[in-house]
């Protein structure tokens, strides 16, 4: 049994309460400081657990800031089919006009209504396979069809109240070994005007048809309504002789069927283009040679040392191979060839082109830009030509526009006012065709090259 002697008091402080020194100082003390005074396995973990915990913070900064950043982001619209329509071959290629959808087929082509996407009408050409199709409204229900099938012939097609109406190939030659492959069409808007780029064994070259629209919409209009008419007076026949079998009348034929007989006027071909020739020296003997080719009649001076004949040119050539040999040799330079392929677009007209004093319809093409690979110039024709130009198979530009290096690709505005030129340096160039001065130059990054452009 313990008993207490004393009464219960607060003890006094001894000297072992006092505070030391060193500890007056306690709140200066970095707290981290107080692992280091753990054992050293405990002070291993806890240094990796930090680790994991920061990179962990890291992470997950790091996705909140993407997170962040996508919602500024603006999201693209997700669109899905409204309607499908079937096909009975492989389509191939497709185009639109109005409100059908012309498609190119492994055998032949088909036209859909947009209203129902129904099969409106099919044709089996000659059992080709369609590989590019081009397709302009004429107006009235009447459309333009340029396709081009797996042997490179170029059809043209009128499609009117729901029937293909065949007009012609145009590079279709008797000679069979004589005959160009197609490459390209192209068609103005509107179908005023067809553009092929044809290919031969050694050369190539532009043919621009003009369409004869107006005949075709009045001669189909024609046929309509007699068509029309035999229809209807073949129905009141039927009626009135009240005759019931199972063969079927012609009142029950569609206008489409009766249409497959009518002759179309062919396209006018107006422009033949090659490429432009190598540069070689004069064919003239003398100045006076070639002053009876000059139109005015005028020279300065006696032109003796302004020809420059094929020797020079030889004699350069080969100054310049024996100075930058190493180079050539290293580059694989290969002898100039003639370029096999173009791009072409029709334009509307412009003070450039026809020029301020001429009237002309705003919407129908007066000339066509062409530039051929690895050429510099982007050079301009004009669709009125005299019949003597049109027959001239060494055409001229009417407008050369020239880059500093060769054109790769272009591209022409819907209103043909603006021009996007793009070199093989990588430089795109807008250029302004009314007034004729560069709007913008802009340069795309080194060792890069641009294979096509679009205005949007």
């Amino acid at each position: 049994l313990n008993t207490r002697k004393h009464p219960l008091e607060i003890p006094r402080p001894s000297e072992k309460d006092w505070p030391k020194d060193d500890e007056e100082d306690f709140f200066l003390l970095d707290p981290e400081r107080k692992c280091d005074a753990l054992p050293k396995p405990v002070r291993i973990i806890n240094k990796l657990v930090m680790q994991v915990f920061e990179s962990a913070m890291e992470i997950i900064e790091r996705r909140e800031m993407l997170r962040e950043a996508q919602k500024l982001k603006v999201q693209p619209k997700k669109c899905f089919p409204t309607a499908e329509f079937q096909v009975t071959e492989r389509a191939n290629c497709l185009a639109v006009s109005g409100k059908y959808i012309f498609v190119g087929l492994s055998r032949g082509l088909a036209a859909f209504n947009t209203c129902d996407f129904k099969d409106v009408r099919a044709r089996d050409t000659a059992k080709t396979e369609i590989c590019a199709i081009h397709a302009s409204d004429l107006g009235n229900e009447c459309h333009v069809l340029l396709a081009v099938d797996e042997m490179g012939l170029a059809w043209l097609f009128c499609f009117h109240k729901e029937s293909f109406l065949f007009i012609k190939i145009l590079n279709e030659v008797e000679d069979i070994s004589q005959r160009s492959t197609c490459v390209e069409v192209v068609l103005s808007r509107g179908g005023d005007y067809a553009g092929i780029l044809l290919q031969g064994n050694t050369k190539a070259w532009l043919e621009i048809y003009q369409l004869p629209k107006d005949s075709w919409l009045t001669e189909m209009e024609k046929n309509t309504g007699a068509a029309e008419g035999l229809a209807c007076s073949e129905r009141r026949s039927s009626c009135s002789s009240e005759v019931q079998n199972s063969s079927i009348s012609l009142c029950e034929i569609p206008v489409s069927a009766i249409q497959a007989d009518v002759e179309l006027d062919p396209p006018v071909l107006l422009l033949t283009v090659r490429p432009p020739k190598p540069i070689t020296g004069t064919s003239f003997k003398g100045p006076l040679d070639a002053l009876k080719e000059v139109d005015d009649g005028s020279m300065l001076g006696l032109g003796y040392n302004h020809l420059i004949k094929d020797s020079q040119w030889e004699l350069q050539e080969a100054i310049f191979r024996s100075t930058y040999q190493e180079y050539l040799e290293a580059e694989g330079v290969m002898k100039e060839e003639i370029p096999r392929r173009a791009t072409f677009h029709f334009l509307l007209p412009s003070r450039i082109l026809v020029g301020p004093e001429l009237k002309v319809h705003p919407d129908i093409p007066v000339g066509i830009g062409v530039h051929w690979d690895g050429n510099h110039n982007f050079c301009l024709y004009l669709l009125n030509r005299s019949l003597k130009e049109k027959a001239d198979s060494d055409l001229k530009p009417d407008v050369v526009w020239p880059c500093a290096a060769p054109i790769a690709c272009s591209a022409v505005s819907s209103c043909s006012r603006y021009l996007a030129l793009a070199g093989e340096d990588a430089t795109i160039t807008i250029w302004d065709k009314n007034l004729g001065y560069p709007l913008s130059v802009t340069a795309i990054l080194e060792e890069r090259f641009i294979r096509s452009i679009h205005f949007l």
